[in-house]
């Protein structure tokens, strides 16, 4: 039986509430040098970008010191390096803490605002902002929620619990249940179980419904509706709805919406991919919210129930959605 390679710990301190990024070099290939497989590796870094990186003694080893860009390849050898981090738009809606304690933390996340770095969404992101403001290194997510999403999310403070939380989730022993704002239509009869086969490819935005076993479900109610009034996508009555999930498939519940024929106000890929918008627009916010998260502590054994303090502005005020206002609390809170 192969003995799992034990990953050092690194050697570089976090900037801005971002780890290092960590590279193993892989068992097998023709490179001779650490700095030939990095230089194929991260082509996309531009020209001149890494050995300006190993001048610099920017990239280390297990040890802490810099490699040399003439260090002999060595298979499953582990080296560090910091990204250089991208221009981002600070998101200007505030990141809520609503628990912590010495194993988690359960924080109340904007629109827009990205779980954990991806992409070109790095320091702006929920897990660097928490690490920085609440001086927790260690922190980490236990699960991810859409960037367009605003709703709770679960961090684990301690590395070595991390994977008793994830269990939770991959196990489906979290139930958790999100609001939406989206058209009403009389005609559609709810309460009702949505289910269907939905397939998410690499590289392609969009989710969609495939014929197949099922392997999504969700619980679709309506808790209230209001007459129509105009909006910019006609005029027509606006209802709220809860929305439980059974499973997490990528992008489920705007999926089962749209299929329902009552796409979810603000979404820019359901049921038609917009273009995407400029940096710092953040108006009309997908009006998903993720009101509750439930789940025995896999560590303490305490029930835990959390509730979101967000109201969906589409809700409360149209026009102020319409006009960017952000998510925010509710009256008195």
């Amino acid at each position: 039986m192969r003995r799992k390679t034990r990953t050092p710990p690194p050697p570089l301190p976090q900037r801005h509430g971002v780890d290092p990024v960590r590279v193993r070099l892989p068992a097998t290939g023709s490179w001779a040098t650490v700095r030939e497989h990095l230089v194929e590796r991260l082509s996309g870094a531009g020209d001149g970008t890494v050995d300006g990186m190993f001048d610099a003694g920017l990239i280390v080893g297990a040890d802490g010191r810099p490699v040399a860009a003439d260090a002999p390849y060595v298979p499953g050898m582990f080296v560090w390096f910091h990204r250089e981090l991208p221009a981002e738009v600070p998101v200007p809606f505030p990141l809520e803490v609503v628990h912590r304690d010495e194993h988690i933390v359960v924080a109340d996340k904007p629109h827009f605002l990205a779980t954990t770095p991806r992409g070109g969404h790095v320091a702006e992101t929920a897990l660097a902002r928490l690490r920085r403001e609440l001086d927790l290194p260690t922190l980490t997510a236990a699960h991810r929620l859409d960037r367009l999403t605003a709703g709770l999310v679960l961090f684990t403070v301690r590395p070595e619990e991390r994977g008793a939380y994830q269990t939770l989730f991959r196990d489906r022993r979290v139930r958790k249940e999100y609001e939406a704002v989206a058209p009403y239509d009389p005609a559609l009869a709810l309460p009702r179980t949505v289910r269907s086969r939905i397939v998410k490819e690499r590289g392609v935005l969009t989710a969609r419904e495939v014929p197949g076993e099922p392997n999504a479900e969700s619980r679709v109610g309506l808790l209230g509706h209001r007459p129509a009034e105009a909006t910019a996508e006609g005029t027509g009555p606006l209802a709220r709805y809860r929305l439980v999930p059974a499973t997490g498939q990528t992008h489920q519940l705007r999926v089962h919406m749209t299929a329902l024929g009552v796409p979810i106000l603000g979404d820019p890929l359901y049921p038609e991919v917009t273009g995407p918008a400029p940096a710092g627009d953040f108006r009309r916010p997908l009006q998903l919210l993720a009101r509750v998260l439930e789940f025995t502590d896999p560590v303490t054994g305490t029930e835990h129930r959390f509730r979101s303090g967000r109201v969906l502005t589409a809700w409360a005020s149209y026009d102020r959605w319409a006009a960017g206002a952000s998510d925010g609390p509710r009256p008195g809170q």
